[in-house]
């Protein structure tokens, strides 16, 4: 190698046509320049198996000066000690010319956990089949094969339109044998599948492969989700149909599921994921370790411990599948039967169950934090390390909406129990 110094304005400037500088500390970080006038910042490293690679970090000049390109070094040495290879990813993200191979990279990213949520976390295992199921069915049959930089902002607004307007509509295959998705498409799909293509493009924009987001300042529809609620005579049928689901053998895990949403106002993926170690019966309480909005503690009603106390205990769920240990994956399916039974409209979804539960705590004149912290609305959650029990005012307010959704249904249950809170002290 060429001699080492310290690399600074003075020495760039210096620079001789076809010279390299080392600098003398930080190991492998040099500025080498052209037979032009052109300086870039390079790094020298060994891979994790021996193998030589170089690195050009950038040009002299706005962003990169001697410091700033110190710092980029010394970035990357840390990535090539925990068995990164920059260079080798660098060229990767250069030949993804294509929509279709940008997403396929975004994926890769989020699939080992380098991309974060806003919760500063990786994406769940849900939320990557989700982006998946977009990429696959409208972004790449609509924009895949244009290339990442042509793609302009009324790209953006076209492809909106269309999947708004069904033109991805259709059936595809899934990876389950037999498996077909039915695509509709529509304004909520477009709007969310927008959405998931702002994200793309801000992983291109950070790895350099555009300068800008097509997707930013695209007027999107509302998402078309209809936050309705179940009526006093749909209450009534649910209940009907939850006594007759038994009998008509449906599997009973699925029928107590179904009467804990109506009871506590859930996410069914959360009652679904919900495990015997995360219920405390003694003080009614639920401890969900990784929720949509991260750890969440949940007061029981007494209507919603006995739905558990019922239960048969088959392995770590609380509401074990029909076969194996995993999540009930057939609970859409079990619910439609249900509902069928009830002769209830094809609208009324378990996520109706939790709009309904939180609308009748409304009715009952529980405030919005509270209602919040019932259903474990973002930013409600209790949260803190410190509590591990729902206080008494929570208790009462889960009874009274259960209580009253049990009469609702056609099962009365008695007076919930008036807890005294302990007197301040004198």
């Amino acid at each position: 190698m060429a001699k080492r110094k310290r690399i600074g304005l003075r020495q760039v400037r210096a620079l001789k046509p076809g010279e390299t500088i080392w600098d003398e500390s930080l190991s492998g970080f040099g500025a080498r320049r052209q037979q032009s006038e052109a300086v870039a910042y390079v790094l020298y490293y060994r891979t994790g198996e021996g193998r030589q690679r170089w690195y050009t970090i950038g040009r002299h000049g706005a962003p990169w000066t001697p410091e700033t390109a110190r710092e980029e070094a010394k970035r990357l040495l840390g990535d090539v000690a925990h068995k990164a290879d920059p260079a080798a990813e660098k060229r990767t993200k250069r030949n993804a010319k294509t929509v279709a191979e940008l997403c396929d990279l975004y994926l890769s990213d989020a699939e080992t956990g380098r991309l974060v949520t806003r919760r500063r976390v990786a994406k769940k295992a849900s939320t990557l089949a989700t982006d998946r199921g977009r990429i696959e069915r409208h972004i790449k049959p609509l924009l895949g094969r244009r290339t990442v930089a042509a793609v302009t902002r009324e790209d953006i607004e076209t492809f909106m339109h269309d999947v708004a307007e069904g033109k991805t509509a259709g059936k595809t295959k899934t990876t389950k044998t037999r498996g077909l998705a039915n695509v509709r498409g529509g304004r909520g799909t477009a709007s969310r599948t927008v959405g998931l293509l702002g994200a793309i493009f801000t992983y291109a924009v950070r790895h350099r492969m555009r300068v800008d987001n097509p997707a930013h300042g695209v007027m999107r529809p509302a998402d078309g989700r209809r936050e309705r609620r179940l009526s006093d005579d749909e209450y009534k049928a649910l209940g009907k149909a939850l006594r007759k689901a038994e009998p008509a053998s449906i599997w009973p895990a699925a029928v107590a599921v179904a009467r804990f949403l109506a009871l506590t106002g859930w996410r069914s993926g959360e009652a679904l994921a919900l495990r015997w170690d995360e219920i405390d019966l003694t003080r009614r309480t639920a401890t969900l370790a990784d929720t949509k909005t991260g750890r969440s503690i949940r007061p029981l009603s007494n209507a919603a411990c006995d739905v558990l106390r019922h239960l048969t205990r088959v392995g770590h769920l609380a509401f074990p599948a029909t076969r194996g240990e995993g999540r009930m994956s057939g609970f859409p399916k079990l619910w439609a039967r249900i509902a069928k039974l009830g002769e209830l409209p094809l609208e009324v979804t378990p996520h109706t169950l939790r709009h309904s539960f939180a609308s009748l705590a409304g009715d009952l004149g529980y405030s919005e934090p509270t209602i919040a912290t019932l259903v474990g609305h973002k930013g409600n959650t209790i949260t803190s390390r410190y509590v591990h029990t729902a206080d008494a005012v929570l208790l009462a307010a889960s009874d009274a909406v259960a209580d009253r959704t049990a009469k609702l249904m056609g099962e009365p249950r008695p007076s919930s129990v008036v807890v005294e809170l302990r007197k301040a002290r004198a």
